[in-house]
Order: C-alpha cells, then sequence, then structure tokens
C-alpha cells in the first residue's frame, strides 16, 4: 500500500491552509500544490524537505479542481512531471487572452442581468493578464469518470462538480479511501461557485444542484475517510453529507419564503440572506443565491420573467405557491 503524506500549505485565503497529499510509490505523486506564493513555496518546499524530498523528485501532479489553492504552484515541477486533471481545468490553466476577456465579459453581463448595481460592477476584477495566485501550465493528461490512473495503483477517478466543474476525486475502493479536494470539509460547507459556460456550451453550468449531486454520489458509496483539501479528514460521511444538504434545504427555503413576499432580483435576494457580508463578499454571496434559486428553479417551485431592462426577477410559480 502507497504511503500517504498530508502537506499543509499556507495560502492568502480566509481558510488559511490548504492541504496537498504526497504519495510515495513506484511514481512519487502530489495531490494539489497551493498558490503561487512565497508562502505556498516555501511551505512545500518545507514539507518535502522533513519527508526527504525537494519539488525536483516529484514526478506527477494531480490536480483535484482549478482553483489556485489547488493548482497554482504547477510552474516550479519539473518540466517532465505528469500534470494530470479534468479537462475543464484547461482554460484556467493555459489563460489565453481569448479565456479571460470572455472570463469578464461574462461575469459583467451576469452580473446586469441579475440585478447587481453598476457601482459593483465597476469594482469586479479584471484578469488582464493572468487569475490571481495562479500559473500557466498546461494538462499533459486528462482524465474523467471511472478513469483509473496506471501511475497510481487502485484510485479511480470520480467525476464530482458543484464546487467547480473540474473537480473530480480519487476513489480507492479497497479500502474506502477518498481524495475529496473540496467536495466535503468537516467544519465549513464548500460553495459551489459560478463559472462560465465552456467548449460552446450555451447555457453556464448551474453549480448548486451539481454540488448536491455529487454529495449525494458519495454517500451512496462505502467510503470510509476523505482526505480533504482543507481541514481534517471526514470520516463519517454519509452524516455529514445528510447535514450539509438539510442546511442547504433550509437557505433555501428562505429564498423560497422572500419570493413569495414580491418577486426579486438575485441581488436583491443576496442583500435579504447576506446583509452583513454581500458588500466585500458580493462574488461568494451571489454565487451561493444563485445556486438557491437555480436549485428552486429545477424543483418547478420559482420561475424567471425577464423585465424590460434585461434584469431578471425571481417569482414562485403559481401551482407552487397553492401547494
Amino acid at each position: 500500500m502507497n504511503k500517504i503524506h498530508c502537506l499543509s500549505i499556507p495560502v492568502p485565503y480566509s481558510m488559511q491552509t490548504v492541504n496537498v497529499y504526497l504519495i510515495e510509490g513506484d511514481c512519487l505523486t502530489l495531490i494539489d500544490t497551493g498558490t503561487n506564493t512565497t508562502e505556498s513555496l516555501e511551505g512545500l518546499k518545507l514539507g518535502l524537505k522533513e519527508l526527504g524530498y525537494k519539488i525536483s523528485d516529484v514526478e506527477q501532479v494531480i490536480l483535484t479542481h482549478h482553483h489556485p489553492d489547488h493548482s497554482g504552484l504547477l510552474e516550479v515541477f519539473r518540466d517532465d512531471a505528469l500534470i494530470i486533471g479534468h479537462d475543464r481545468n484547461i482554460p484556467y490553466l493555459i489563460q489565453e487572452d481569448s479565456f479571460l476577456i470572455s472570463y469578464v465579459h461574462f461575469f459583467t453581463n451576469l452580473a446586469r442581468k441579475l440585478g447587481v448595481p453598476e457601482e459593483f460592477i465597476k469594482l469586479m476584477p479584471r484578469y488582464d493578464r493572468k487569475i490571481p495566485y495562479s500559473s500557466k501550465r498546461k494538462l499533459t493528461h486528462t482524465v474523467t469518470e471511472g478513469d483509473s490512473l496506471t501511475s497510481l495503483e487502485g484510485f479511480t477517478v470520480i467525476y464530482t462538480p458543484g464546487h467547480a466543474t473540474s473537480h473530480i476525486a480519487l476513489y480507492r475502493e479497497s479500502d474506502g479511501l477518498l481524495f475529496g479536494g473540496d467536495l466535503l470539509l468537516e467544519k465549513i460547507s464548500s460553495n459551489p461557485l459560478l463559472e462560465p459556460p465552456l467548449n460552446g456550451e450555451i447555457h453556464r453550468p448551474r453549480p448548486l444542484p451539481q454540488y448536491n449531486q455529487s454529495l449525494k454520489r458519495i454517500a451512496s458509496m462505502p467510503i470510509q475517510q476523505i482526505y480533504t483539501g482543507h481541514g481534517n479528514p471526514v470520516v463519517d460521511v454519509q452524516s455529514l453529507v445528510e447535514y450539509r444538504l438539510e442546511k442547504q434545504q433550509l437557505r433555501a427555503n428562505k429564498v423560497y419564503d422572500l419570493l413569495k413576499g414580491s418577486p426579486l432580483t438575485a441581488y436583491e435576494v443576496c442583500k435579504e440572506i447576506f446583509p452583513k457580508v454581500y458588500q466585500r463578499q458580493l462574488s461568494l454571496t451571489m454565487s451561493e443565491t444563485v445556486g438557491q434559486l437555480d436549485y428552486l428553479e429545477d424543483l418547478g417551485k420559482i420561475k424567471l420573467e425577464e423585465r424590460e431592462d434585461g434584469t431578471l426577477v425571481y417569482k414562485p410559480n403559481e401551482h407552487s405557491v397553492s401547494n
């Protein structure tokens, strides 16, 4: 059985650290990397040194998803290292100018449709050259649902979108171990984050419904332990999934009750459910809000209407109110 080491690496986000995993075997493997910052790099170097390794010893890196705290240090690994992940990582790693322009354009237009005031839209980030704390490096291999990794014996890829559409987990059936990235964390709930459509898709992904399905998927599996992207391992998977889904349902109920009062834009809903933090964490709170609205819309409880100015408003379906 391959030996697994957890390295806790500092990152410049509220969770303060990210867990990356070094797996000793026929191929020295690192799962995730930390951000492209001096602090993350020094933390990774120190963690490897304590185990008797250098960065140049790492032969392959597997990404659970594209967020910079998990992929940001890709540039530091040797040129012949294998870089493995889902193909939806690719535009976020290559970061071509056309992608960065379309990325900003998508979110600017979406914000207007969701009713975000112009003074906040002006403050939205403009990624002219690179996404903050990230690296630019290509995948050498792509993987998806059901793939086995010849260089990491016994593990199967599970596609788990929601927190990110590029998100995968690695499952070892023999002992029920899952490398879960940010799919299920012990102390905090993962944010299903809004993303633009890729590869010619017409509609944007719907992250919260995707995330709920991914949680239900792992709850149905005989997982004994999840090595997580942040914090402690999770051992009682089913109970924690049930708790997360119950909390999410309560938030959705709160949103639905708001809409029964009057039609609202997503921004207006966001202000009501996150009154203390929405201004300073608008991206996260809007992602959460739109996720709840997507969820209710998929259930048929609410519907969308477009105002003359192009703004979208949400209102209950008449049959769902009467029920």
